[in-house]
């Protein structure tokens, strides 16, 4: 479930890491200070290009010292600096108010503390380099194109020309005097005396400028972020706890979901969830179905959206420089001027094994949620091409599973969630060879089966219910033989490309448990090693075990823990009636978001429990992620065993609630047409009010492999 999120008077006091705000397809990274650095991974980024590269304020009268950054919203932050004294007295103090839109606007305060007139001089070098964000992301941006610097009055121009591409950027600000390193303006400050000023950033896209959404004059509160925030703020369920750690770690979920929603500006009713910030502000596949499926309780118009988005960029012909093939879902939209996945400047790369089935699976997800008849209808085209590519494109051999196996050199090696290009290894540590038929890979095409039978019972086709069951029987049956590693009792990560299991114990089986593709005599073997010192690190369950040739804790997907993937192993274990085991490990990923200050990274390093108090961040985590963020919402609805089937009038809640985190009351929860208040009582017992007449409320687990027709599949 959710909760409202931290409100606007409530800033969060930063420390330490750099400073990231985001708004759509714009996002900032700066040091504490609010500067930017051009030699960092920093900047201010519009559609995957970095339109300001050096963004640094000092003054005559000395150096400025950071005190505090106070970020109120995630578009907003202010940063608080004095100008470092001569003597043994601060009399200057600097607060710059940064708001981040398409483009931006920070708003300089100087205050004089001093009982005397003070003059000084501020100086904000500027600099725009319009290099890729990947380039910056990798630290290997080197000058290219044509840059031209053009100051003129109080305002200052870059443009930029490569390839036929344009790119702009003009910082205006009243009464400063532009030159080309950027602006300066000067200051004279009566006894106890302030001045303020605002600094806009408007960019501009092959010559048409970008319409700022904070403009001089208007208050912020009546810009359209600020509105979109306050409107997603409003119309999310609230919590009350008695455990105020776990009701900040939901807040601070909520709030960062709201801010990584984006939408596409000719569908702006559609909004969609992007993968992450800073780095993956766009379009992901699997990202973006995962993080949307996880927040369902929050609201379910995300993954509405981000299937529609999905579907306008569904794969349409073979075309061997993207991998885009008929029906594929797509695995990651790039807006800048390079994209080092694809050839010849595409802004779409489909080579992903994962995508296209769990598209499938989240429309029968969202259908159960209560989603509209006719945007089940309008989707459901999208969904049989996407089923017609799993047969046709998908099994390239014919063999009844999905494999995968990149068509161009720049291609992901691996198009699994594990696609670093060491992700997927023997238990000796040899890497395996593609194509490979992903053990979750096969659980995401069994559970799209189910999806698409269950849509077909709801309209009526039991040709097509029979069909698509029968589909996903088959499967299930070849998948328990072919993957099953009997004398090891764990589920092979995949096959290789001679059709070899691929040993390793690793994260992947949990998937299979989420899904339920695994014959019910085996899942207790799985739940027991996940659960194993190898595999469970004490904050929650490692990608490898430490007992593989491959294992490093401080790895990407060799030993690192993942909170998404652990909320997903948690769902599977309370599936299969292994409550004991989910509890525990959502505990331990949620003791970890506490350790990280309520906000869960992308991963973290696999370090035992024992070894260090806290978890280990991984260096290069992002910060926040969709489906980090979502992993809490999906905990809370797993421990609370809800699952609903709006279309059939029924709603299974069976709470397996920890006792230490004591009364939890859940309002404005959205199920369907109605919005309820769910209770859970210091006994553990559950309470509804609000919920609709027609609708059956059963007090107990939803039977783990239901058929089609129980009302819920899968």
């Amino acid at each position: 479930m959710a909760l409202e999120s931290v409100s606007s008077d409530e800033p969060a006091v930063l420390s330490g890491a750099p400073v990231t705000l985001v708004e759509g397809s714009a996002f900032c990274v700066s040091g504490r200070s609010g500067d930017m650095d051009p030699a960092a991974p920093q900047g201010l980024f519009y559609r995957d290009t970095r339109v300001l590269s050096a963004w640094r304020l000092s003054t005559t009268e000395g150096a400025l010292q950071v005190l505090a950054v106070l970020v109120k919203d995630p578009f907003h932050a202010v940063f608080v600096s004095r100008v470092v004294p001569q003597g043994f007295q601060t009399e200057l103090l600097v607060e710059r108010s940064r708001f981040i839109g398409d483009g931006m606007r920070e708003d300089l305060r100087v205050r004089n503390l001093a009982a005397h007139p003070v003059q000084t001089t501020l100086q904000l070098r500027v600099a725009a380099d319009f290099a890729d964000l990947f380039e910056v992301k990798e630290r290997r941006v080197k000058p290219r194109g044509e840059l031209s610097i053009h100051p003129d009055g109080d305002a200052l121009t870059i443009s930029y020309r490569r390839n036929g591409v344009q790119r702009g950027v003009r910082v205006v600000a009243a009464g400063a005097i532009a030159s080309r390193e950027g602006l300066q303006l000067e200051l004279s400050l009566p006894a106890r005396g302030q001045w303020e000023t605002s600094v806009l950033v408007g960019v501009s896209v092959d010559g048409e400028q970008v319409d700022a959404p904070f403009p001089v004059g208007r208050p912020v509160q009546e810009s359209r972020p600020a509105q979109r925030m306050r409107a997603w703020r409003a119309g999310r369920p609230r919590v009350e706890t008695a455990d105020p750690v776990l009701e900040k770690t939901l807040r601070r979920s909520v709030e960062d979901l709201g801010a990584l929603r984006i939408s596409d500006p000719a569908h702006p009713e559609a909004t969609a969830v992007a993968a992450g910030a800073p780095w993956f502000m766009a379009l992901f596949g699997r990202d973006s179905l995962l993080s949307s499926y996880m927040a369902l309780p929050l609201d379910a118009s995300l993954a509405l959206g981000t299937l529609k988005a999905l579907a306008r960029l569904q794969g349409s012909r073979v075309d061997p420089d993207t991998e885009e093939e008929p029906g594929r879902i797509l695995h990651e939209t790039r807006l800048g001027m390079d994209f080092p996945l694809v050839r010849g400047g595409h802004s779409a790369y489909y080579g992903t094994a994962d995508a296209t089935p769990l598209f499938v699976a989240l429309l029968g997800e969202l259908s159960r949620w209560g989603i509209a008849a006719s945007d089940v209808a309008d989707l459901l085209p999208h969904a049989e091409r996407a089923l017609d590519w799993i047969g046709r494109y998908g099994d390239r051999d014919g063999d009844g599973f999905v494999e995968y196996h990149r068509k161009i050199p720049q291609g992901l090696v691996n198009q699994g969630w594990k696609d670093s290009f060491d992700g997927v290894n023997f238990a000796d540590g040899t890497l395996a060879e593609s194509p490979i038929a992903l053990a979750e890979v096969q659980a995401y095409v069994y559970s799209a089966y189910l999806a698409r039978a269950y849509l077909a019972s709801e309209a009526g086709d039991d040709a097509k219910v029979q069909y698509w069951a029968r589909r996903a029987s088959d499967l299930k049956d070849a998948f328990n033989e072919r993957f099953w590693l009997q004398d090891r009792g764990r589920v092979a990560v995949g096959l290789d490309r001679d059709k070899r299991p691929i040993d390793a114990l690793a994260s992947n089986m949990g998937h299979c448990l989420w899904t339920g593709i695994l014959d019910e005599d085996k899942a207790a073997r799985v739940g027991e090693q996940l659960l194993s010192p190898e595999m469970f690190s004490g904050w929650g369950v490692r990608t490898l075990a430490t007992s593989m040739g491959a294992y490093n804790p401080m790895s990407y997907h060799n030993g690192s823990v993942w909170p998404h993937e652990n909320a997903l192993i948690v769902t599977g274990l309370m599936r299969y009636g292994m409550v004991e085991h989910a509890q525990r490990v959502a505990e331990g990923i949620l003791d970890a978001a506490a350790a990280f200050d309520g906000r869960l990274p992308e991963l973290f390093c696999g370090f035992d429990r024992a070894d260090y108090p806290s978890p280990l961040p991984y260096p290069t985590s992002c910060s926040p992620q969709a489906w980090a963020s979502a992993a809490p919402i999906q905990l809370v609805r797993a421990l609370l065993r809800v699952d609903p089937c709006m279309s059939d009038h029924r709603l299974w809640i069976a709470p397996a609630w920890p006792p230490r985190y004591g009364k939890l009351v859940i309002r404005n929860l959205v199920l369907g047409s109605g919005r309820l208040t769910l209770t859970i009582d210091g006994t553990g017992a559950a309470v509804l009010q609000g919920v609709p007449d027609d609708v059956e409320v059963i007090q107990h687990p939803r039977p783990p492999l239901a058929r089609v027709g129980g009302g819920a599949v899968g």
